[in-house]
């Protein structure tokens, strides 16, 4: 009989088979929904991947420095006068010497000296806004220094890497943010003029001291406004690469699974290291059953052996216990070493669940022990 093919078998026909893996985000252990472990954010930090915004670090430093001239403006003022009166002072002097033959070196020795003073002034502030910035970053991430960011890796100069890297949503976002940086400082630095437009008109009718003043106070102006505009972009970029470094340190469920297996172990693995300790602990306490005194008995699920020495210590130690076949090794050793076997069930009971290997037996036992070592000693001195 001819079958006969329906519209409905067509489009089961016509449908493309896929693995709905394909689409599960991060492969095989699906979404990254866990947050990050302690070891996979030690890892990460000694890798150097923190959450830490630059643009913090710039704003503080920025603030530091402009506070900073803002208050030795008058020093920075006579300094910077100092430096044009040494230059107006020398140029006639440098023309005259040099004016037949001019050299590289003449014009060298002229800008190493300015360049040199020039140095002096601004250095501090720098170094001063240097360690301000580096204060803010370790209170960011803490103090940790990792070469690994420093070293080369071939991945990096992957061409397939590198595009991927430059259409990422983190360029996109480092775009967007340099685009409003420089937008908001331009604005900045446009209001500064457009509010001095009128102090700036008469800057040549000035006397050098008052036109430096004016310039300084002027520059610090826009320092600051800059510096707040700063301020507002980082504590922005801050929070976003907070949120950025939490998101990209998630893990998957397989992801935590085995690194908890790495971590901790492989439960199996720890069985069988558990049972060879256990094995090693076994045998140990077997090697210490003929020095008992005597082995106390339920009589066939539990045995305990005891041995009392006034000078080891000052209450009867179990020097082993055990159920069952372990119970029966116990009593077969003290046979063999000729030691006396007590019948005792409820103390035989009470010192196996509540007394450890090695363990001196509680007060409340001393009396019904001291009963069971005086029958021993009786039987091994029957004449006394």
């Amino acid at each position: 009989m001819q079958k006969v093919c329906t519209d409905e078998d067509v489009l089961k026909n016509q449908i493309l088979k896929y693995n709905l893996q394909w689409f599960a985000k991060d492969g095989e252990g699906g979404e990254k929904t866990e947050p990050a472990t302690a070891k996979k954010l030690k890892d990460a930090r000694e890798e150097g991947k923190v959450a830490k915004s630059k643009e913090l670090n710039s704003a503080f430093g920025l603030i530091v420095l402009f506070l900073c001239l803002k208050i030795f403006v008058s020093y920075v003022g006579q300094k910077l006068i100092s430096i044009f009166t040494y230059v107006y002072g020398q140029m006639a002097d440098f023309v005259l010497i040099n004016e037949k033959n001019l050299s590289t070196q003449a014009i060298a020795s002229l800008f190493k000296n300015i360049i040199l003073q020039w140095m002096l002034i601004v250095l501090p502030f720098f170094a001063f806004g240097f360690i301000i910035a580096l204060l803010v970053s370790i209170v960011q991430v803490g103090w940790k220094v990792s070469t690994k960011p420093m070293k080369p890796e071939l991945s990096k100069f992957n061409p397939i890497n590198g595009f991927k890297r430059m259409f990422s949503k983190d360029s996109v976002f480092e775009l967007v943010k340099s685009i409003i940086k420089i937008g908001l400082i331009g604005y900045m630095a446009y209001a500064s003029i457009r509010d001095h437009q009128n102090e700036l008109f008469i800057l040549y009718d000035l006397e050098l001291k008052q036109a430096v003043t004016l310039v300084g106070s002027l520059v610090i102006d826009v320092g600051f406004r800059i510096s707040l505009v700063y301020m507002i972009v980082g504590i922005a970029d801050f929070v976003y690469q907070k949120h950025k470094f939490n998101e990209d340190m998630k893990m998957t469920k397989q992801e935590v699974k085995d690194e908890f297996k790495n971590t901790e172990g492989d439960p199996q693995i720890k069985g069988r290291q558990r049972r060879k300790m256990q094995e090693v602990s076994q045998k140990r306490m077997m090697q210490d059953v003929p020095k008992a005194d005597v082995v106390i008995t339920n009589p066939t699920h539990f045995a305990v052996a005891l041995r009392y020495d006034t000078k080891e210590s000052t209450a009867p130690v179990v020097v082993a216990k055990g159920a069952d076949y372990v119970a029966q090794k116990i009593k077969e050793i003290a046979k063999d070493n000729q030691i006396e076997i007590v019948e005792n069930k409820p103390l035989a009971r009470m010192i196996y669940h509540n007394v450890d290997v090695g363990a001196e037996i509680p007060p409340e036992l001393y009396q019904a022990v001291a009963e069971v070592l005086a029958y021993v000693y009786r039987l091994k001195n029957p004449q006394e």
